[in-house]
């Protein structure tokens, strides 16, 4: 069976259809939204799904970045340094983005960590060396892959036209950063196997 979650490979699925999903989706609009034409949202008009989106991704992007921060003064493995300075970078550009978007549709998004990425940052700060590594890592495998969901499902029920176009061109590099995740925990994980086997063996040669 394929190490890959669902998750990932239905974001993949998703992400290969996305040229298909409509654009400026009417279903769930309000009965107050302008059209541009007839069955077409103008811009910047806005549905439950975007604006809820809106604010659980600015809430992710706000955690991925302080929680990178964290990383590129705690980690061990140059390989989550690396990680996380990339997250930084990238959801910088994206929360940016999104701000942009967001005022343009009236909408108020988190400034400040949402009380279950405060439990994870709260944790991660009592750990150290390549406890908090793993620990790291693994909050990012499952941040990314929530994140990937909710990308999948803007760009499938949104309304605001931007928003979607938005969620379309961050899919891929969320779907980038899940599958790098992947690979340095595997890494991580057994780095610790081989070293726990080492210290098991060189305990039995001792007399």
């Amino acid at each position: 069976m394929s190490r890959f979650p669902i998750a990932f490979t239905a974001g993949l699925l998703l992400l290969g259809g996305t040229a298909a999903a409509q654009i400026g989706n009417p279903a769930g609009m309000g009965v107050d939204t302008k059209m541009s034409e007839p069955g077409v949202p103008a811009p910047h008009q806005t549905n439950n799904q975007d604006r809820l989106f809106a604010q659980l991704v600015a809430a992710g992007g706000l955690a991925e970045v302080e929680l990178g921060r964290m990383a590129d003064g705690k980690a061990k493995a140059d390989s989550v340094k690396d990680f996380a300075a990339t997250l930084v970078r990238d959801h910088s550009d994206a929360d940016d983005k999104l701000r942009e978007l967001a005022d343009a549709a009236k909408i108020p998004l988190p400034k400040e960590l949402h009380p279950d990425h405060q439990v994870v940052r709260d944790r991660l700060e009592k750990l150290d060396g390549e406890a908090f590594d793993v620990a790291y890592i693994k909050a990012q495998i499952v941040d990314h892959q929530k994140t990937a969901q909710l990308l999948a499902w803007e760009i499938d029920a949104g309304e605001d036209a931007d928003m979607q176009r938005f969620a379309a061109s961050t899919l891929p590099v969320v779907l980038d950063h899940l599958r790098k995740a992947q690979e340095i925990h595997a890494a991580l994980t057994g780095a610790a196997v081989r070293i726990l086997a080492e210290e098991m063996a060189e305990t039995k040669r001792k007399p």
